[in-house]
């Protein structure tokens, strides 16, 4: 069996069968990427890369290829490009692989993306030409056989390219087919959606272990009880639990007066969570990264990697 080729950091720890970390930067509707550089910059030390989300819930933001590019230049930090399927036909998609490739992008990730009616500009129209497992294979035949629907490339793009999946699906058969899909289709790793069940994570990282790919668990921590709650509110397909929820209200309440002392306790209150979640899942051998999608929290990754190394 030939050895598998590596293009970026995230490639290499993959390849040698690391536990890895992966951080996720979120640019808003701004040209400025001044602060997400800055995010990318406090995780750097921690995370082996970090995405760089695509106009998440449908909300216009400045172009993620760009961005990638912008922050993985001046940050020093490895990212990974996240690309929706939703706004780009198959054409397009291909050329942008080739310039993410021009610009030194190496990492990948498919989605299908929120429907723009879920957005600030519901009006646009979807275009969902590919789905997340045939942009997978779209990049396995430019990376891997140096052609588009079989043009050679002259010079072919050097990218991985991973995928997402939802542990809360329900049914979660489904879900776990749809993973059978996008592994057949070359997907060479998975990041999950956000889950807070520790028994529907066992079940379906039990159901897709089957696929021999490396999986990330999605987690985020949050720096406060707003941000909880508007995870809960306007995130689709997850839920916060309640009494995390009732946990997160009461540090506001608590330490309202006391600001610097509400911080701690907020990463605190995240350690003690998410520390016995994730090691269940290191014990059964289930797990072999985290996606922390603490979105503007980078001080939480110091005590994220006091639960990974313990």
């Amino acid at each position: 069996m030939s050895e598998k080729k590596v293009y970026s950091k995230l490639g290499e720890q993959i390849a040698r069968g690391e536990f890895v970390l992966t951080g996720e930067l979120e640019p808003e509707k701004t040209c400025d990427l001044s602060h997400t550089i800055q995010e990318a910059k406090e995780m750097a030390p921690y995370v082996v890369a970090a995405n760089v989300t695509d106009s998440p819930l449908g909300i216009v933001t400045v172009n993620s290829l760009a961005a990638t590019h912008i922050i993985q230049e001046a940050s020093g930090l490895e990212c990974v490009w996240q690309m929706t399927v939703r706004d780009v036909n198959k054409l397009g998609i291909a050329g942008m692989i080739m310039g993410a490739e021009a610009l030194g992008i190496h990492n990948v990730l498919s989605l299908t993306g929120d429907h723009p009616f879920m957005g600030d500009m519901p009006e646009s129209k979807p275009v969902f030409d590919l789905d997340s497992a045939t942009l997978c294979a779209l990049v396995r035949e430019m990376v891997d056989k140096g052609s588009i629907n079989g043009k050679e490339i002259e010079h072919p793009p050097k990218i991985h390219v991973g995928a997402a999946a939802n542990p809360n699906s329900d049914p979660v058969e489904a879900e776990i087919l749809k993973v059978g899909r996008k592994a057949e289709a070359g997907c060479e790793f998975i990041q999950t959606q956000v889950a807070y069940d520790i028994d529907k994570v066992i079940e379906f990282l039990q159901g897709i272990k089957r696929y021999n790919m490396p999986i990330f668990l999605g987690i985020f921590p949050m720096k406060s009880y707003a941000m909880a709650k508007g995870f809960d509110d306007f995130v689709p397909g997850v839920d916060v639990p309640k009494d995390v929820l009732a946990k997160w209200k009461s540090i506001k309440t608590d330490y309202k007066t006391d600001k610097a002392r509400q911080k701690e306790v907020y990463d605190q209150a995240n350690y003690e969570f998410f520390k016995p979640f994730i090691s269940e899942l290191k014990s059964k051998n289930l797990l072999n990264g985290v996606h922390c999608m603490a979105v503007h929290y980078p001080r939480i990754f110091p005590k994220l990697m006091e639960i990974i190394k313990g």
